[in-house]
């Protein structure tokens, strides 16, 4: 039985809930490549899942909009030559892109004024160019 994944402190994905899927991975490999199924296609139902709550099914759904296809989100891992290694890949990868996906919007910002200091910094600066492209105009002497 596949076992469970922790999306950060949010929730825990039950190894009931992922589906893996094996195929012949690309790329070099030697002699085993044409013979091992070493690549992992993890998919995982965020739409129907009971492990995520319902807050959070909601924004992951929408971040995830493009990725999801029925509601669900496939990962796929060839980048090592084991079977083993890709399936632990892919288990990070999901996490990572889940608990980026659930984690909250951004604070506002709130407008400042721009500080006096920095008014002044700025004035002081287009007056030295000023004074700059001012100097370069003029007569040459033959």
């Amino acid at each position: 039985m596949a076992e469970d994944v922790r999306v950060g402190t949010r929730f825990v994905i039950p190894g009931a809930e992922l589906r893996e899927r094996f195929s012949r991975s690309s790329g070099p490999g030697g002699q085993g490549v044409n013979t091992t199924d070493s690549r992992v296609e993890l998919s995982f139902d965020v739409a129907g899942s009971a492990a995520i709550p319902p807050a959070l099914k909601e924004r992951i759904t929408a971040r995830l909009g493009t990725r999801l296809v029925g509601g669900v989100l496939t990962i796929a891992a060839s980048e090592h030559r084991s079977q083993l290694m890709n399936r632990d890949a892919a288990r990070e990868r999901l996490a990572e892109v889940l608990t980026k996906a659930s984690a909250p919007p951004p604070a506002k910002r709130r407008p400042t004024k721009p500080s006096r200091g920095s008014k002044e910094r700025r004035l002081a600066a287009k007056k030295r160019r000023s004074d700059v492209k001012r100097g370069r105009g003029g007569r040459y002497d033959d």
